[in-house]
């Protein structure tokens, strides 16, 4: 019976922009301009560490593909999330919510990983700086890399299988914004014990491992850096981990709460703010938290200005 009705589901219904029509105009407006900062901030990002060779180094690589995994992640949802605002029919076909999901959780697990590169990549920077440029190398942080994509490719690929052998008796209406587990899992009426044993342990690997790590690392590093006995020297050591430390607050508290817990225990009213917030605020935030707090940055920024204002002068004078 499970297999007859999960046979003929051809699509889901996101139901959640249904009972939003007053505010559906509002909403695009805000989805298009948060989708576009996130674009030009995160494009802009990757622009400015690939064209300056100050910036090639272990710790912008890193950047450049944490600005990459920001476009692809926000990207799976937002643009058919604005479509549904404004068409009568919301709805994604059985296939395209499974595409979704995967690449989805596909962008988050390895976002998840590489925010532990990153730490580790500030440790090493910070706690053994003599020995940095011989650990450190490129074929470490290029495997490092590859890690967190090829990890965060095996975690999707678990969970987009399991999602596929849930039945769905009938009932396609998903109270949520886009396809995620928590919403198909409540959706399913078949048993999803195995799903959330998934979930739960994949999630210590994916999620909490790696939080761990991080935290461990800037154990190290701010005990090493209150070692530091110039204050200026602290200072300059403490703003090379401030920006990354203020993205792994943002992303952790947020996707852990999601992902890591019983799902007897989800609220969708609750959780949809909650994935809101890490699928389409966060990589807003995150081009412009390093703009603001990276020196670097900033500097390349200029570099990059004053070449384009004299492009532009030279174009005009001839």
């Amino acid at each position: 019976m499970e297999g007859e009705n999960q046979t003929v589901l051809f699509e889901f219904i996101i139901l959640r922009f249904s009972n939003l029509k007053e505010l559906q105009f509002l909403l695009f407006t805000i989805f298009l301009v948060t989708y576009i900062c996130t674009l030009g901030g995160n494009s802009f990002i990757i622009l400015v560490t690939m064209t300056n060779l100050h910036l090639h180094t272990p710790m912008y690589f890193f950047l450049e593909n944490l600005a990459f995994l920001d476009i692809c992640y926000t990207t799976t949802n937002v643009p058919q999330m604005m479509a549904h605002l404004l068409s009568e029919k919301k709805s994604i076909s059985y296939l395209g919510c499974m595409a979704q999901l995967f690449a989805f959780i596909f962008f988050v697990g390895s976002e998840s990983l590489l925010l532990a590169a990153m730490a580790y990549d500030r440790y090493i920077a910070i706690c053994k700086p003599l020995r940095y440029s011989v650990i450190m190398n490129k074929v470490l942080y290029s495997q490092l890399a590859a890690s967190c994509w090829s990890g965060g490719f095996l975690n999707s690929a678990v969970h987009t299988v399991l999602a596929f052998r849930l039945p769905f008796c009938g009932n396609n209406q998903i109270n949520y914004f886009f396809c995620d587990i928590p919403p198909l899992l409540v959706l399913s009426c078949g048993d999803t014990s195995v799903n959330e044993v998934a979930l739960l342990s994949i999630g210590v690997v994916i999620g909490w491992t790696p939080f761990l790590s991080i935290v461990l690392s800037y154990l190290y590093i701010i005990s090493t850096i209150l070692r530091i006995r110039s204050s200026k020297g602290r200072q300059k050591a403490f703003s090379t981990c401030a920006s990354h430390l203020t993205i792994v607050l943002l992303y952790y508290g947020s996707a852990i709460f999601t992902y890591g817990r019983p799902i007897s225990t989800y609220s969708l009213e609750k959780d949809r703010l909650i994935s809101v917030l890490y699928s389409i605020v966060t990589p807003m935030l995150n081009p412009i938290i390093y703009s603001l707090r990276n020196k670097d940055i900033q500097e390349a920024m200029q570099v990059m200005g004053r070449k384009w204002k004299a492009s532009s002068s030279l174009s005009f004078d001839v």
